[in-house]
């Protein structure tokens, strides 16, 4: 009798023991590393009020990428130069591939980081056509930080701050809902830069979609489905959003003439 009862008594901590496996690996696949922010000490000393959205810029030269390992890290704060990887193809060895960012990759990110943008509130955004002009205007001389670019930006547009953002990745997948090989990446960086050239806050998303067997929480968020890259970067401003520190309420519209 005492053996019949300890078998069941076994079976559940088995069970119990299985469960616990399975969350712990699901919260280790879940997308806290896939978003990252940060916030200056100095950000209680400013009041953003007014914020111009830079267009994006992505990265020109090859991304390397290992065929084995899909991860292509975006270190936070990183420079351009830090990220850049050229891979000259009479030296690229056969089990790397080069992965370029796609012309229509920055713009489409611009765009979708608008219209998120539309939606916070105490926050008034500059019309995204005084943006595009005065990003036209500033000098092309690639030695110029973005950072410096982006408070130019802003102090000519009387906002208090610029948003600037660079695109490391933008693959798309190689398949469809049900099965894609390569799956579909997204990186991009986010910075807050105020107009006396301080960077307030930076936000950081990479991710790769992985197979349930490696993201099981995040594949199923997904419906079990592989997803396209915009449809990835939709995620990474919606998560990385919910960090950000400037308005909470209802939009404003922006009144330029009223800064003339």
């Amino acid at each position: 009798m005492s053996t019949q009862r300890k078998k069941p008594v076994a079976t559940s901590l088995i069970l119990q023991g299985l469960m616990l496996a399975v969350l712990m690996y699901a919260v280790s696949g879940c997308s806290g590393w896939k978003v990252s922010t940060e916030s200056s000490v100095h950000l209680p000393r400013y009041t953003i009020r007014s914020v111009a959205l830079v267009p994006f810029t992505a990265i020109a030269t090859p991304q390397a990428r290992d065929q084995g390992n899909f991860y292509f890290s975006t270190p936070q704060g990183a420079r351009q130069e830090d990220m850049s990887s050229a891979v000259p193809s009479d030296v690229a060895h056969r089990s790397r591939q080069s992965v370029v960012v796609p012309a229509y990759a920055a713009e489409r990110i611009t765009e979708l980081f608008w219209k998120r943008l539309q939606a916070r509130g105490d926050l008034q955004i500059v019309p995204l056509g005084d943006s595009l002009q005065a990003a036209a205007a500033e000098s092309k001389d690639s030695e110029v930080p973005p950072e410096t670019v982006g408070a130019s930006i802003a102090t000519k547009l009387k906002a208090d701050a610029a948003i600037i953002g660079l695109v490391s990745m933008y693959q798309e997948r190689v398949g469809s809902r049900l099965g894609a090989d390569p799956a579909a990446a997204v990186g991009f960086e986010v910075k807050v830069v105020a107009a006396d050239g301080r960077v307030l806050w930076v936000g950081n998303y990479y991710e790769r979609q992985r197979p349930m067997t490696e993201d099981f929480l995040g594949f199923i968020q997904r419906s079990g489905m592989f997803v396209t890259a915009e449809e990835l970067a939709e995620y990474g401003i919606d998560e990385m959003l919910k960090e950000f520190p400037f308005g909470k309420g209802r939009r404003q519209t922006y009144d330029h003439s009223s800064s003339n």
